[in-house]
């Protein structure tokens, strides 16, 4: 007890623990920041790496693996005081660097927090821990957003143009959604509800993922009739991950260790599992038999569906969000989807339309309706409730549908810009031969060691002939020297 005091009464012994620190909620900042960044690296990298055909397997995780850098370094350089720092335009913040020192390690505060009209109450928001937790923590939001989106383009996306898109979306589109909802935006200050990113990054990535599809172009005939999963347990482990990590997700929003947190991580995971449960259900009804993809599809929506409201409704209303997040979006992917010319055209990969645009799109709106009073005061200085609570709810679940609109017309928007603008100096898509081969022609290597998906090498050409049954191993014709094994069936 003595040291505990000495640690936060006496400064001049514990310059690293000045007053306002509070070691617990630092701690677990930190620590949830980290659960997110497992999200991405290594959950979906893998998730990605595995859920493609095995000749996109290094592209996908590529993909992934470089924007989780690329929007790091963006991020501490410029985009952190976009979205989190001084107003510049009611939906966006003015841009400068996070990486001064003194900047870093003085108290976490987010300026143009305060809720206007309430004078009477200091709700600005001013975490206790320093600035450096909460611009890492924050960092990993966007990265994950941009990896999200990269599902919808995964198999054909001509890297350099992904590699020049990284930036530029970070800079014009997530910026604006994350100052306008959460940094003290227009928004924000008119009372919409996004908990940890239902619109900020699900909506948002769905709806640009979409839109960066019709603009690439779609993959091969061969590959969009045929693109089974070249490792199942591999995909499942970064499934894993990816739920795991969600407590960190939802359980880091209120920038503290407090119960707020407690229910945000316990509704995110009853969410989860019901809605994998309804959509395994539906599969087992209308296929005959359950799918382990479909699984992993319906846990994604109770994720996606659960984070604009984790930590404001109550823990049945998780379960009904995640019977919904469940079917609804199974059905927008199962039947509108085939029914829909649009949806038909544009070659949305992984589905991240569905998963995410569409569960995103629900959690919000379900959010305006099945928001609690009392659980909102834990983080709200003002009466908020869904419209089932009666009173003001009803404007609230109003405020959720035009908050909508403007994330989906602002990333519709401004993703097409950006890609057109790309598009002036590098294609968008790989040409067809590259396409034909995958990643042995992108980049000269491959997942695994094993011939096929679509790798030129002749056995008869290059000299090694074989049995009708057996089998040799054969030197690749790549320069990466891999080996393989030529199986004739």
């Amino acid at each position: 007890m003595a040291a505990e005091q000495i640690a936060y009464t006496v400064k001049e012994f514990a310059p690293a623990v000045p007053g306002w620190l509070n070691k617990g909620d630092n701690a677990w900042q930190m620590t949830a920041s980290t659960l997110v960044g497992i999200q991405s690296m290594p959950g979906l990298v893998i998730l990605y790496a595995s859920i493609v055909k095995k000749k996109w397997a290094v592209n996908s995780a590529f993909m992934a693996l470089y924007a989780f850098a690329a929007v790091l370094i963006c991020w501490v350089l410029l985009c952190y005081r976009m979205a989190f720092g001084d107003e510049l335009l009611p939906f966006w913040g003015k841009g400068a660097p996070a990486l001064g020192q003194k900047y870093l390690l003085g108290r976490a505060k987010v300026p143009e927090s305060k809720h206007r009209g309430y004078n009477d109450v200091d709700d600005i928001t001013e975490p206790l821990y320093p600035m450096a937790t909460l611009v890492y923590f924050q960092f990993t939001f966007a990265a994950i957003t941009l990896i999200l989106l990269a599902g919808s383009v995964l198999g054909r996306m001509n890297i350099r143009a992904w590699m020049a898109f990284v930036p530029l979306w970070l800079i014009f589109s997530y910026t604006v959604g994350a100052f306008s909802l959460w940094g003290g935006g227009f928004l924000y200050h008119w009372g919409v509800i996004d908990y940890s990113g239902g619109y900020v990054i699900h909506l948002s990535s769905g709806i640009a993922g979409l839109t960066a599809a019709y603009w690439v172009g779609p993959r091969l005939k061969c590959d969009r009739e045929r693109f089974p999963p070249n490792n199942v347990l591999l995909m499942l482990a970064g499934a894993g991950l990816l739920w795991m990590g969600w407590s960190g997700f939802n359980g880091g929003a209120p920038y503290a260790a407090n119960i707020d947190a407690s229910i945000a991580v316990l509704n995110t995971n009853v969410c989860a599992a019901t809605s994998l449960l309804i959509w395994t259900s539906l599969d087992v009804v209308f296929f005959g038999k359950p799918s382990v993809v479909g699984a992993v599809q319906g846990m994604m929506t109770g994720l996606a569906c659960i984070t604009p409201g984790a930590g404001l409704v109550q823990s049945w209303a998780a379960i009904v969000m995640g019977m919904l997040s469940g079917s609804i979006p199974w059905v927008s992917m199962m039947v509108l989807h085939k029914k829909c010319s649009l949806l038909q055209k544009v070659d949305d990969a992984l589905g991240v339309f569905h998963t995410h645009a569409v569960a995103g799109l629900l959690g919000g709106l379900l959010t305006g309706l099945l928001a609690e009073p009392d659980l909102c005061k834990l983080i709200l200085p003002f009466d908020t409730r869904g419209a089932f609570y009666g009173g003001n709810g009803g404007v609230q679940f109003l405020k959720q549908i035009v908050a909508a609109l403007f994330v989906i017309t602002w990333n519709v928007v401004s993703t097409s810009i950006i890609l057109l603008f790309i598009r002036l100096f590098i294609p968008l898509r790989m040409p067809d031969n590259q396409l034909e081969i995958g990643d042995d022609a992108a980049y000269g290597e491959e997942a695994y060691a094993l011939w096929g998906d679509g790798e030129k090498y002749d056995p008869t050409e290059h000299g090694w002939h074989t049995s009708q049954f057996s089998e040799v191993a054969a030197p690749s014709p790549y320069v990466n020297g891999a080996r393989g094994v030529t199986i004739n069936l």
